[in-house]
């Protein structure tokens, strides 16, 4: 994994095949979304940012509520589906 976050364009090209893998196997988009924001939540406790991006997105996720959280992880669903 630590090659995946080296590069925030890795990081996306990633999640975006990822996305894609998910949603060939029939799973829907709230769902998709549901586990973003819970991968969300455990990247923030537990992993360290590798770069200035994901330093950026940790802070946001750090001072938003819930509910923006949950529009930060559907904008990273949305991102990561156009880097595919």
């Amino acid at each position: 994994m630590s090659t995946v976050l080296s590069s925030f364009d890795t990081w996306k090209k990633f999640l975006g095949d990822r996305v894609a893998a998910a949603k060939n196997a029939g799973i829907g988009e709230d769902t998709i979304t549901k586990l973003a924001f819970e991968i969300g939540e455990f990247l923030d406790n537990k992993v360290d940012p590798k770069n200035e991006e994901e330093r950026v997105l940790k802070e946001l996720w750090d001072v938003g509520s819930e509910s923006e959280r949950h529009c930060m992880a559907s904008l990273m669903v949305k991102l990561a589906e156009q880097n595919q």
